[in-house]
């Protein structure tokens, strides 16, 4: 994978989360948009690009099972995260309390996501994990500041979090290759994980976000252009 794609990967969740010191009021309202936006592209490329993927291989009449894993695996992340890969943020305990389920449940997401990427070159797809990521980073960053963490702490932990899509693409190259155990056979039933934590989470930000489940014009409007975005790289890519 180019050099570039793996900084679009960690920038966008480190830049996302740094951006919690330039914000000086309440943008919870550009936020849904973003959110809007970002899973309305991450549902769209999930069903045209990596479902017929991933249902493409020797193995495909498994690939149900394993999206239904990643789906259910996504609920249980959801129980220590609090909802942060889709922005959620959360009044948290006062004092320095580090929130280890959030972070660690966050870190292995992010790590999950970026093993597909090995396999084949997918821009759709590291754009849609970058996409994401930059709400999650935001989420995290304010959840660290309003438990009195130092600016210092909440980068380092930013760091963590953005290395961690690109730490998972490393080391599925090493399995693709052999240098960790060989396990290529396996790459379809990740990408099967993958793509239900991808269906939960698209879903939960179009449905969860809107009150009395009604779409304001604005909300619209960022859902038709995450669904326009992935339908031209849909079609230039064939």
């Amino acid at each position: 994978m180019e050099i570039w794609k793996l900084c679009v990967l960690f920038f966008c969740a480190f830049l996302g989360g740094t951006a919690i010191f330039l914000v000086k009021s309440d943008k919870s309202k550009l936020l849904k948009l973003i959110l809007s936006f970002s899973g309305a592209y991450l549902f769209a490329i999930t069903v045209l690009h990596l479902i017929p993927d991933a249902y493409s291989g020797p193995d495909k009449w498994q690939i149900g099972i394993f999206i239904l894993i990643g789906f259910l695996f996504q609920i249980f992340l959801e129980q220590f995260s609090e909802g942060v890969e889709h922005g959620h943020i959360h009044k948290h305990h006062d004092g320095h309390v580090f929130p280890f389920g959030i972070m660690i449940s966050l870190c292995l997401h992010a790590f999950l996501e970026g093993m597909p990427l090995a396999k084949e070159q997918h821009n759709e797809l590291i754009f849609g994990i970058s996409l994401h990521h930059i709400p999650a980073a935001f989420a995290l960053a304010s959840i660290l500041m309003q438990n009195h963490f130092k600016k210092g702490s909440i980068i380092f932990y930013l760091i963590l979090f953005a290395i961690m899509a690109p730490l998972g693409f490393y080391v599925s190259v090493g399995l693709s290759n052999g240098t960790i155990g060989g396990l290529d056979a396996y790459f379809n039933k990740i990408m099967g994980i993958v793509i239900g934590i991808f269906l939960h989470i698209s879903t939960t930000i179009l449905f969860e976000s809107s009150a009395d489940h009604k779409i304001n014009t604005r909300k619209m409007i960022a859902v038709l252009l995450g669904i326009g975005v992935a339908l031209i790289g849909f079609f230039t890519g064939h």
